[in-house]
């Protein structure tokens, strides 16, 4: 497991720096110091490695914002450490981020798995902090699932411009604003 693991790692930063399309089998295995053989011996083809990265990258992106959720109180703030902690985790980790966005990979059938599971999951995820802050009488959702997936949705589509066009430090203001108009709207009241 130790082998393996050194090359989903070697893997992990070549993918992240050149790509999936340009990184090669064989630069891997001199990246991870071991024959290309070795890597057969582990894995089958190189989508086979990207898939470890990917599900990898798609554990650390879960486990980070379930801890950042926790640490929280309020289910306002448990949005926001949603978020913040999302957009900081894509922005690092460069290959979950690949695969969920860039459509020259949507052929690959375990990364159209990847999305959906993902997907799935956030929507879960933001579901049980709206469905808990009904409960606590903060908010007032009528449909908990559709607010779930349009929260998701717009975070999608969110990330690229965010991720590229604005600087880091800009971010959780613009997440700040996002989530004034979330949770108090647009209305004059």
């Amino acid at each position: 497991m130790e082998k393996k693991e050194n090359i989903i790692e070697s893997a992990q930063k070549l993918f992240s720096r050149f790509g999936f399309l340009k990184t090669t089998v064989d630069e891997i295995a001199k990246a991870a110091r071991m024959g290309k053989a070795s890597i057969y011996h582990y894995f089958k083809s190189k989508e086979d490695i990207f898939r470890e990265v990917v599900e990898k990258e798609r554990q650390i992106l879960s486990g980070k914002t379930r801890e950042a959720i926790e640490r929280e109180n309020t289910p306002q703030d448990k949005i926001k450490a949603f978020i913040v902690t999302r957009m900081e985790c894509l922005s690092e980790l460069a290959n979950i981020y690949d695969a969920l966005k860039n459509e020259y990979l949507e052929h690959y059938a375990f990364i159209e798995k990847a999305r959906a599971a993902n997907f799935r999951e956030e929507i879960e995820t933001v579901k049980a902090i709206l469905q808990d802050g009904v409960n606590d009488g903060v908010f007032e959702i009528y449909d908990i699932e559709l607010t779930s997936f349009a929260i998701i949705t717009a975070l999608k589509g969110l990330e690229y411009p965010w991720t590229i066009e604005i600087p880091s430090h800009e971010i959780e203001k613009n997440i700040d604003k996002l989530l004034d108009i979330l949770f108090n709207g647009i209305v004059k009241r």
